[in-house]
């Protein structure tokens, strides 16, 4: 996970992630990876529309933005 998030950052391309939040809610985001510090991702959020923190012991899955192909 770690060499995906940094290779975002230089990249600046965007992730699409699955984290459980602080009362074990699941939730999607799109993010744009800013920085890491040691457990800490800290990114702009799309869903919520600013700079936001992220533990990555609560990321379940992040990964490249799919994209839905029209039509199908």
């Amino acid at each position: 996970m770690d060499r995906l998030l940094k290779n975002a950052i230089q990249t600046r391309q965007k992730l699409e992630m699955i984290y459980l939040d602080a009362d074990n809610q699941s939730s999607h985001r799109i993010i744009r990876v800013l920085g890491i510090n040691k457990n800490i991702v800290k990114a702009f959020c799309f869903s919520r529309q600013k700079i936001r923190t992220f533990k990555t012991e609560n990321i379940l899955s992040i990964g490249p933005v799919r994209h839905k192909r029209m039509g199908a």
